[in-house]
Formats: structure tokens, C-alpha cells, sequence
């Protein structure tokens, strides 16, 4: 293997080659602009820390309850919106002329989307849930 120095002068973490690109990840629970917010006062904190300790760490207390509710303001949404989408599947029946060749085939094509909207819902919980664990 041939030394690569360019490679050797990257920081621990980046030995990707700048032609390679990122696979997308997850997309983000809060906006970007609401994270900013955040990180700024977080950041006003440490600062100020030497000059006024108690109120950096309340400054840092308040971004830290600030980040949390926002979570799970976008949490409780995320939940809201993927039961939207298979709870309304429960409330809608095959019609009750089961006899007729055409609805029971009409209703087996139902079931099968049906069944891949679930599918995606609970891959979607699985995701979410796997996030918040590694948290």
C-alpha cells in the first residue's frame, strides 16, 4: 500500500476522498434554524462563563429545556402523522357485497396496500425509536 499524504494530514474521521459522497441520513427532527437557536445561546453560555458562571449555566439550563420540548413537540408530531396513516385504514371496511367477484378482488388489492402502508409505518417506528436509543 502506497502512502497517501494528503489522506495522513486529515483529521481522525475524515479519510473520505473529497470525490466520495455522504449516503443521506435521517432526515432531521428539528429545522436547522430552530437547532441554530439553540446552539447559539448554547454557545453565548460557554462564553460568558468565565465572567458570570450562574448565569451561563442558566443560560445553558434554558437551551437545554428549550431543545426538549422541541423534541418532543416534533416527536409527537412525527407519531401524530404516522398514525394518520394507518389508523385511517381501520376505519374504512370492504363493502358488504363480498358475493361480487369484482369487490373481492377490489378488496384483496386493498388489503395488499393496506398491508405495505403498515409495512412502512412500522419501519418508520422502527427508525424513530432506534434513533431516540442511541441518543
Amino acid at each position: 500500500m502506497m502512502y497517501d499524504q494528503t489522506r495522513a494530514q486529515q483529521p481522525a474521521g475524515q479519510n473520505r476522498v473529497p470525490s466520495e459522497r455522504r449516503t443521506p441520513g435521517p432526515e432531521p427532527l428539528l429545522p436547522s434554524s430552530e437547532r441554530d437557536k439553540v446552539l447559539q445561546r448554547l454557545r453565548h453560555a460557554l462564553n460568558t462563563f468565565a465572567d458570570t458562571p450562574r448565569d451561563a449555566l442558566q443560560e445553558a439550563e434554558s437551551a437545554y429545556d428549550e431543545a426538549t420540548a422541541q423534541l418532543v413537540a416534533a416527536l409527537a408530531a412525527r407519531r401524530d402523522l404516522l398514525r394518520a396513516a394507518w389508523a385511517d385504514q381501520d376505519s374504512e371496511s370492504p363493502s358488504d357485497s363480498a358475493s361480487d367477484a369484482t369487490s373481492a378482488s377490489a378488496s384483496a388489492s386493498d388489503s395488499a396496500s393496506d398491508s405495505e402502508e403498515f409495512r412502512n409505518a412500522l419501519r418508520q417506528y422502527r427508525e424513530i425509536t432506534q434513533r431516540l436509543l442511541q441518543l
